[in-house]
């Protein structure tokens, strides 16, 4: 009832130790906390929050308008609905190595597992477009540096990613990924891979845990999770895919009652009320107070 019954903590250390068996993890995107809840049910092994989710729920554009207080607020929102853990985007860190120093204090206050700090230029763009702009190494570095040194919990996972790939080729990706690694992040995330092959080249270069991410519409071919899997990849992230899905199905059934004057035709498509209550648990505040839940749904 109500919210997770672990502790920040105790999803940090099943996470890290989840994360050191090498294993392939699946982390879809939540858009919003009840979407979290669904990917517990639905068997998968973590949450990704993604920056381009926050960003279009606030109605704004992925070119870093949201504030750490958006950003830890809806993500500790949505972690806190899900025994699973839960990773952020944290964009660029909010700021200079010390604003990313908070950041990272707010999120785990917030009840995150992780966090990514990218190096890109502020203000960042989408990950996927073109026209992107890295910052040099040394502006890169002390922002992990600032990252690690922050952390009060040696399990809240740190993850760099970087966005020099499509500026500087593979091999520059390889080479920075490495110096994020001796600056202490304890993952990478080198987006905007174009092949399996790049993927695989990362995954060679560094000696830590590697992310890949299968948005749609992007730079990357979408691979499946065996093949990601077969170049040794540990997370694989589909970051905006549910917020894309609901939103396609809230934009058909808008035009079906501009079309149809009604819904009925489209009843099927929707989760019945009786799905939606059983996944909000609804029954269990029955133990708080049996005027709460007095009532059947039938299906």
């Amino acid at each position: 009832m109500l919210y997770s019954q672990m502790d920040a903590g105790a999803k940090r250390r099943a996470f890290r130790k989840r994360l050191a068996t090498g294993e392939l993890l699946r982390f879809p995107g939540a858009f919003n906390p009840l979407s979290a809840r669904l990917i517990e049910r639905k068997g998968f092994d973590g949450v990704y929050i993604s920056g381009a989710v926050l960003s279009a729920d606030l109605g704004l554009p992925d070119i870093g308008l949201t504030t750490l207080t958006e950003v830890a607020t809806r993500a500790g929102q949505i972690a806190r609905m899900t025994e699973l853990p839960a990773i952020v985007d944290a964009d660029t860190g909010f700021g200079e190595p010390m604003n990313v120093a908070r950041t990272i204090q707010e999120l785990e206050n917030a009840g995150l597992s992780g966090t990514h700090i990218e190096d890109q230029v502020n203000p960042k763009r989408c990950g996927h477009l073109d026209g992107k702009q890295v910052v040099d190494e040394s502006t890169a570095l002390k922002r992990i540096r600032a990252a690690v040194d922050a952390r009060r919990d040696p399990n809240f996972l740190i993850m760099a990613r970087t966005d020099i790939r499509a500026v500087g080729g593979l091999d520059a990706a390889k080479d920075r990924a490495k110096k994020l690694v001796d600056a202490g992040a304890d993952a990478i995330f080198p987006e905007a891979m174009r092949s399996l092959d790049e993927f695989d080249a990362v995954r060679s270069a560094v000696d830590v845990p590697v992310l890949a991410n299968m948005t749609e519409f992007g730079k990357s071919e979408l691979f499946t999770t065996e093949q990601l899997a077969s170049v040794g990849i540990n997370i694989v992230i589909w970051p905006v895919s549910l917020l894309r899905m609901a939103m396609g199905a809230a934009s058909r059934a808008l035009d079906t009652l501009n079309d149809e004057g009604s819904l009925t035709t489209q009843l099927d498509a929707m989760q019945h009320r009786a799905d939606l209550y059983d996944l909000i648990d609804y029954e269990s505040y029955n133990h708080f107070d049996s005027s709460v839940f007095n009532f059947a749904v039938e299906k």
